[in-house]
């Protein structure tokens, strides 16, 4: 099979590596002048058929993939084709195929009306992540400055010895993480209120270290991106020297390309 048959505007030779799919690009130019998975010889194309694109560049097979710079060409180019506002399934980093035939006929072909389904859903939106973490040594001021209680037995920890006060060490750091905790609802309370009006899907997880407030994703539409940024920006000023907020986006939609092929299973 040839690449003209295939549609592809230029031959992949070897293994192809696989970012994801896309509408079929409507410019026929080869690349996406993106360094690929693989090293900067690497470069990022489109396999064309029937209306939808797998983003693939050549692999080497003589070594395993997994180095930083192996992950991060795979996020810039599922992100940059999201920043385009090209709809995009991104797959999973490490996803091979042996060669062009088989992108074809066992990834486009075989998933050709799941992926045009759920590349209609996407039209348009791309996924923004929040990373909220609090400032820890403001957040233990506040705890300290609402709970009296809190206080003083902080005060009595710090007046005894360390064996002499085991219990009460232990009682003090349970009722500052209980407290903390009541905050960090609240805050994330606060932050889905004013991000989720720009968003029509949200996802949430709980944060991987021990002063995160939430990590949240937003499904939003390319028109309402700069008033998410927005509102971002204006909680990041409420907030400054309390939480620490970092939003990422525009990216590929990670965490909601699952939710939208459940939904075409489910008939929705």
């Amino acid at each position: 099979m040839t690449a003209d048959e295939v549609g592809t505007a230029a031959p992949v030779e070897g293994a192809c590596y696989v970012y994801g799919v896309v509408p079929e690009p409507t410019d026929r130019a080869p690349a996406l002048d993106l360094p690929g998975v693989g090293g900067p010889e690497a470069q990022a194309t489109f396999v064309r058929h029937r209306g939808i694109a797998a983003v693939v560049s050549t692999v080497p097979t003589d070594r395993p993939l997994g180095t930083p710079e192996d992950l991060h060409a795979h996020a810039r180019v599922l992100d940059s084709l999201a920043a385009s506002t090209t709809a995009v399934v991104p797959f999973r980093f490490g996803t091979v195929l042996p060669d062009v035939r088989t992108v074809v006929e066992q990834l486009l072909e075989e998933g050709l009306d799941d992926f045009a389904e759920i590349l209609k859903r996407l039209h348009g939106q791309a996924q923004f992540t929040l990373r909220a973490r609090y400032v820890q040594d403001a957040v233990l001021r506040e705890v300290l400055g609402e709970n009296p209680a809190i206080a003083r037995l902080r005060e009595e920890v710090a007046a005894k010895d360390e064996e002499a006060s085991y219990y009460q060490r232990v009682e003090l750091g349970r009722a500052i993480t209980d407290a903390i905790a009541g905050k960090r609802h609240t805050d994330a309370a606060e932050i889905q209120r004013r991000l989720v009006p720009f968003a029509v899907a949200t996802a949430t997880a709980e944060p991987t270290v021990a002063e995160g407030v939430v990590n949240a994703s937003f499904l939003v539409p390319q028109v309402k991106w700069a008033a998410l940024e927005k509102a971002a920006e204006e909680l990041a000023v409420q907030w400054h020297g309390r939480i620490h907020l970092r939003l990422l986006g525009p990216l590929a939609p990670y965490d909601f390309v699952d939710e939208a092929a459940s939904e075409i299973e489910e008939g929705g």
